[in-house]
């Protein structure tokens, strides 16, 4: 089969591939329909590239159509529509009858110390092989993957796998008082959408950005916006559009990506040069995290209020503003998103009325050849790519 394979950093290519069989009872094997490229993913493109080896399949937010399941696997057959959810969870354990799927027993990495296992996203979550390709094997089939209709276009559902439980979590983990205002760092697709989730659920919400695109359409939603390409000053803006407190709540959906650490940019450029035993441990032990959003977040929420972290961070050392968070009294809440919990609450929305926008919600749809290209695309904010989606199998629909 041909799929995204990473070769070093800034390098992925699409190549041949051995196709995946069937080798625990609990597997399934997918035929890949539809393939988002998410913002984390970039995070493997560049700075987490210590943690990757050559051949790599990457991708983890897929839709497809069931080839082969194992013995195992109840409930689920060969021509059933599926989404697979971007974590590997067996739904049995501890964890998982808590809804902590991310941070699941049955698939936990002990070797490095981490929650569930993902789909194509470095030997720090298991080295499983990726979703942007024409197949993929599913361990713990009897669980994960999650049916949907057949019918309508792939993008009605492909965002069940990480992108819509992704935004929702970090809306819910905002926890908005009633009357309250929430506020997204980062108008990226998690960002984009967790303001979509909460104008759906009747919040107003602030999102801040500096790409003229993502400010447009998260504006066009019906949101506030503060573009940061003008206002030197965020924190006084939104301070000012809020009663001079600043908002009950903040989503920072930007993660280690965010803009404002040139000493961070060096670092991760000298990890690129180590050898790779080193730079991984330059990685887990050293602040390599850009962390303006972070501070920014801490800076603007009100005294009192939430900071829901959805972006992605990777140092162990990176300094918390901990005077600022004590003295603020701030809940600073975070994690993976628990694809499988939230589920229940997004599919109904999934409707022909569309509430979230999800039909439209991609900005390309590429078949996988174009993947190397898409990725620097996307790393460089260009050509208004806001949401990229693979078809593996060449079909654009």
């Amino acid at each position: 089969m041909r799929a995204c394979v990473w070769h070093g950093r800034r390098d992925v290519r699409v190549e041949d591939v051995a196709d995946p069989v069937i080798r625990e009872p609990q597997d399934a094997v997918v035929r890949v329909t539809s393939s988002g490229l998410c913002g984390s993913d970039l995070h493997l493109y560049e700075p987490l590239a210590p943690f990757m080896e050559a051949g790599d399949i990457l991708g983890h937010e897929p839709v497809g159509v069931v080839e082969e399941t194992g013995s195992a696997v109840d409930g689920l057959a060969p021509g059933d529509r599926v989404v697979i959810p971007f974590q590997i969870a067996c739904g049995s354990c501890f964890m998982c009858k808590r809804n902590l799927q991310t941070q699941c027993e049955t698939t936990q990495v002990h070797e490095y110390g981490t929650g569930a296992a993902l789909f194509g996203y470095t030997k720090l979550y298991g080295g499983v092989p990726g979703a942007q390709a024409e197949y993929l094997r599913v361990p713990q089939a009897h669980y994960g993957p999650v049916k949907v209709p057949h019918g309508p276009p792939d993008d009605r559902f492909l965002f069940l796998s990480d992108v819509l439980p992704t935004a929702w979590q970090a809306v819910a983990y905002a926890d908005v008082p009633a009357g309250g205002t929430l506020t997204v760092l980062g108008l990226g697709p998690i960002g984009e959408m967790a303001c979509r989730v909460a104008l759906h659920q009747g919040l107003r919400v602030i999102g801040l950005d500096i790409v003229p695109e993502r400010v447009a359409r998260t504006r066009a939603q019906g949101a506030e916006v503060v573009d940061l390409a003008v206002v030197d000053a965020p924190v006084e803006a939104v301070r000012a559009l809020t009663s001079g407190r600043g908002p009950e709540s903040v989503v920072d959906a930007v993660g280690m990506e965010a803009h404002g650490s040139p000493g961070v940019e060096v670092l991760h450029e000298m990890t690129g040069l180590l050898p790779p035993k080193l730079a991984e441990k330059a990685m887990t032990r050293a602040g390599v995290d850009r962390l303006a959003a972070l501070h920014l977040a801490v800076d603007m929420v009100r005294r009192g209020g939430t900071i829901s972290v959805s972006g992605v961070y990777g140092g162990t050392k990176d300094p918390l503003p901990m005077l600022s968070l004590f003295d603020k009294q701030v809940q600073l809440r975070m994690g993976q998103a628990n694809v499988r919990r939230w589920v229940p609450g997004i599919l109904p929305l999934l409707t022909d009325q569309d509430p979230l926008g999800v039909d439209d919600f991609a900005t390309h749809h590429v078949p996988l050849s174009e993947a190397p290209q898409a990725y620097a695309t996307f790393q460089e904010k260009a050509n208004g790519t806001v949401k990229v989606v693979f078809r593996p199998h060449g079909r654009l629909c």
